[in-house]
């Protein structure tokens, strides 16, 4: 069984929307795209760097759309995203140029992948998906880089439909520029108790 990993870049207040640049996803008229920009350092970019290692990806249809239309272009920088894998969730799409590009329909067809043997499964961007398998428990480990800053309104990373689940940090550091960065894997369901007798 394949693992499944949500890796996003997250503003304070959970929105997701347009990271990497200002014509990325203008949707909704959301005017900040680009908003990591400033808070690039070394530790954040070998954070980066170790994340593009070789894997296969499962992407909502608009973000494939933003990725087909720039990544073919743009191998230098991440070589692996034209070899891996895309695994695509989408009703209205059935094929592309871009190599290794592979159309599912449905959760069924999402659970079958992840049962199969082969690389992690990331999933990149996506808001929508990532909500549908939150809801349905199929996401194992959470990877996040959370940025000082408030965006207001944008999509965001959780809706109020998740599956009620424990997580464990499994690893975290903090850069220069005040982003933590911290991973997170599936541990069980949620537990409850009293505050006040854990406070001593």
């Amino acid at each position: 069984m394949r693992k499944i990993i949500v890796l996003s870049m997250i503003s304070l207040d959970g929105v997701m929307q347009a990271p990497g640049g200002p014509k990325e996803d203008k949707s909704d008229g959301f005017k900040y795209g680009g908003w990591t920009a400033p808070y690039g350092d070394e530790t954040y970019s070998s954070a980066v760097k170790n994340e593009l290692k070789p894997a296969d990806y499962l992407l909502g249809r608009k973000t494939f759309e933003i990725w087909e239309d720039y990544w073919p272009k743009n191998a230098a920088f991440w070589p692996d995203i034209n070899e891996g894998n895309k695994y695509v969730l989408s009703k209205t799409r059935k094929k592309s140029d871009w190599k290794n590009s592979i159309f599912i329909k449905n959760l069924a067809e999402i659970k079958k992948l992840k049962e199969t043997e082969g690389l992690d499964i990331q999933v990149w961007g996506s808001s929508e998906l990532i909500h549908l398998l939150l809801k349905n428990d199929l996401v194992d480990e959470i990877r996040l880089k959370i940025h000082p800053l408030l965006l207001g309104r944008g999509k965001k990373l959780f809706d109020d439909n998740a599956h009620p689940s424990g997580f464990e940090l499994i690893e975290n550091t903090v850069t220069s520029t005040g982003v933590i960065l911290a991973s997170y894997k599936r541990a069980g369901e949620v537990k409850t108790g009293n505050a006040e007798e854990t406070i001593k």
